[in-house]
């Protein structure tokens, strides 16, 4: 059975959203505004998890194998890292910041093949990804070293990142709304 994907709404802007309000909750504690609070493990699992892997799937059914990749991968991402922090508090299992280290390194390199992907999309998706490359490489960075300092400057990166996916999302909102681009998003002729 196929589907019409034009009669199935883009997931994208919930994808986006949901990736960019969650990143930027979390990078406000990375950046030294606030500690890990109920807020965003609640949005780690269910905004930036579970509400990415639903916007994945429906990317499956429209055949988008890139977006399909990026939402779902993303969503999981936010349901193991919050699963990272809750584990040692039950007492099942432990993190130290290297291992958290080779985590964020693994996805930092998982996102610049992606990043690749994009160069041939619009000016702020290639932005959203390589402001994340960026992100993730400094978090593995700082959490290699145990340097806070660079912890805080990537908490700044990832609030540009967030900001970014979510202006990507409102973007293609309004587009959906209007039937034209009402914000600019760069599209690559």
């Amino acid at each position: 059975m196929s589907i019409n994907t034009n009669s199935v709404a883009n997931p994208g802007p919930l994808g986006l959203a949901g990736f960019g309000m969650t990143t930027i909750l979390l990078n406000l504690h990375n950046a030294g505004f606030f500690p890990i609070e109920g807020a965003i493990i609640a949005m780690g699992i269910f905004y930036g998890g579970i509400s990415q892997v639903i916007a994945g799937i429906i990317e499956f059914k429209r055949n988008n194998t890139f977006g399909a990749t990026a939402f779902t991968s993303y969503g999981f991402f936010w349901l193991t890292l919050v699963t990272i922090w809750i584990l040692p508090s039950l007492g099942l299992a432990k993190t130290s910041s290297t291992f958290l280290a080779w985590y964020l390194l693994i996805w930092g390199v998982f996102t610049f093949f992606l990043f690749l992907g994009t160069l041939k999309s619009n000016r702020v998706v290639i932005f959203v990804f390589g402001s994340l490359v960026v992100l993730f490489a400094l978090l593995a960075l700082g959490n290699f070293t145990e340097n806070n300092t660079i912890i805080k400057f990537a908490g700044w990166i990832g609030i540009i990142c967030g900001s970014s996916a979510i202006y990507l999302a409102m973007a293609e909102v309004l587009e959906s709304v209007y039937k034209r681009w009402v914000l600019p998003i760069g599209l690559i002729k």
